[in-house]
């Protein structure tokens, strides 16, 4: 009798999963959520040239793949006239201690990145007007492990740079579709 009742249940568990899929990508569906589309870039935009204060910032490199990825069309070095930019203006990163132990050591940080960028079309007007992009992390460093907080530091700027890339690509696509609706 113990073997049948267990069965009995393993076979009820089965149209239960079945049904847990569909169900669950209705609710998904019905609360408005959806996959991110891609980016879209202002469809008159021409070559893009990415342009940085710092010429050795992985940023501008970040944001040259990304563009590309868009479907943008790198500017050839050598041309100046009908190339749209993409500026960056500005890059700073701060480290903030935000707690201390009983001797007064900073425990947790705060890492600070701000960008400011624009993107200018070929014809030299503003298509994204100036903007800043502030982006913070915070992180526990104990003040034994000097060489544990370089290599997490390290981790997180890596991580920030690639959020930061992706944070100007969405002001982008959302001006983009501003414009393109028009």
């Amino acid at each position: 009798m113990g073997a049948t009742l267990v069965t009995l249940t393993a076979s009820r568990s089965v149209p239960m999963k079945r049904l847990l899929v569909p169900v669950l990508a209705l609710a998904l569906s019905g609360c408005g959520f959806h996959l991110r589309e891609a980016v879209q870039l202002p469809s008159d935009l021409g070559p893009v040239r990415v342009v940085s204060s710092d010429p050795y910032s992985p940023l501008g490199e970040a944001l040259s793949e990304a563009m590309t990825r868009a479907g943008a069309v790198p500017a050839d070095p050598k041309e100046s006239v009908g190339v749209a930019t993409l500026e960056v203006i500005s890059e700073r990163w701060g480290d903030i201690p935000i707690s201390l132990d009983q001797y007064g050591r900073a425990q947790e940080f705060s890492l600070r990145y701000a960008v400011i960028f624009a993107l200018r079309g070929a014809n030299g007007k503003d298509v994204v007007p100036q903007q800043a992009i502030e982006l913070t992390r915070d992180y526990v460093a104990p003040a034994a492990d000097a060489v544990g907080k370089a290599s997490e530091h390290e981790l997180l700027a890596k991580e920030m740079r690639r959020d930061m890339a992706a944070a100007v690509m969405r002001r982008i696509d959302a001006v983009s579709r501003k414009i393109n609706a028009k």
